[in-house]
């Protein structure tokens, strides 16, 4: 089989590699579509390289064969196991019950996967097969496209709709509160849908042309450009009579884009990161007490929320206008340097077979 190895100093290949026999607990699946996510760019760009493959950690396709004991793997979701042939569409984050069978851990009974005392991660998803525990798969109902299926069940959109309900918990007293979106990557134009969906007023900051013009047509009611703008806190304040956002958003993963989220929320407000990013200073007494911000952090999403992804799917906003440029793996080269552009949305990989 075909997998896409990143070798790093912003090379790749693909190689021709044996496929993959699933361990126990695992399946083996045929890939449709896989997507590139912004955080598979540091191995891509890193000096060394990576020994086992790619980064890649969302995808879809078909269950293909079991390992042993896969087949009686029950979904926490729908107490039903896979079946060979069933459209999946996978959780890069595995949550495993424990070692007493008598009593499981309760974050994964519930599907609250990244909660579990323990996980595992899953990648080298860029190939033509790829092997994941069979309780991390969700099953793709026929209406559903390859396309929507990955974004529903990998980062895509799965991180701006579990971000959308942790912000559901937080009262706010505007009735349509603004949103400032700070980086406009895959993730920050994740949340420009969902919360434009939402009936929030959004702000889109990015210094790409190209991204500040998607997220207008994503629903975003104003853009600013970073590369403009020298005091991005007063720009949003101009846009919001004084007061600053309700909610802004850190999508960009840069220590002074979170500052500067801090900056750009009135009192009362919150502070919501997404980006991964090294340490930075805050002051508790300046950021948070004396202004009453509260600070949520939200890292990829549960599995028991793919049931209303899944209905905002058939129902909601266009997901698939999230994406923006298709290659085969053989131009995973064009891929990725669209991706390290900044100029893009959302970035797949389709395979010949799908």
């Amino acid at each position: 089989m075909k997998i896409l190895h990143q070798t790093g100093n912003s090379r790749l290949a693909v190689e021709e590699v044996p496929t993959p026999t699933p361990r126990p607990g695992e399946v083996l699946i045929q890939t449709a579509v896989s997507a590139l996510c912004g955080s598979e760019m540091s191995a891509y760009r890193g000096a060394d390289g990576l020994p086992y493959g790619n980064m890649g950690h969302e995808a879809a396709g078909v269950v293909v064969a079991f390992g042993p004991g896969a087949d009686t793997v029950i979904n926490p979701l729908t107490r039903t196991p896979l079946k060979v042939g069933d459209r999946v569409g996978v959780s890069a984050i595995a949550g495993w019950p424990g070692d007493d069978p008598t009593a499981p851990d309760p974050h994964f009974l519930a599907g609250r996967y990244t909660w579990c005392d323990r996980f595992t991660f899953h990648p080298n998803m860029h190939a033509e097969y790829f092997t994941v525990p069979a309780q991390a798969c969700h099953v793709l109902p026929p209406d559903v496209t390859w396309e929507v299926g990955v974004l529903i069940t990998g980062d895509g959109f799965g991180v701006p709709y579990h971000t959308s309900t942790k912000l559901a918990r937080l009262a706010s007293p505007e009735e349509q509160p603004v949103v400032a979106v700070f980086g406009l990557g895959p993730i920050g134009l994740g949340n420009v849908l969902m919360q434009s969906y939402l009936g929030r007023r959004v702000i889109g900051i990015d210094r790409v042309a190209a991204r500040l013009d998607l997220a207008l047509r994503l629903g975003a009611a104003h853009v600013l450009d970073a590369a403009d703008e020298t005091d991005l806190p007063a720009a949003i304040r101009r846009l919001t009579r004084g007061a600053g956002a309700d909610i802004a958003i850190e999508a960009a993963g840069i220590p002074a884009t979170a500052r500067a989220c801090f900056a750009s929320v009135r009192k009362g407000g919150a502070v919501v990161f997404n980006g991964e990013q090294p340490a930075l200073e805050l002051s508790p007494s300046e950021d948070f007490i004396r202004r009453d911000i509260t600070a949520i952090g939200s890292w990829f999403y549960h599995f028991c929320e793919y049931p209303r992804m899944l209905e905002l799917a058939r129902n909601g906003p266009p997901i698939a206008s999230l994406i923006t440029h298709r290659f085969p793996l053989t131009r995973a080269a064009e891929a990725y340097e669209a991706m390290s552009s900044g100029a893009s949305g959302k970035v797949l990989f389709t395979h010949d077979h799908a």
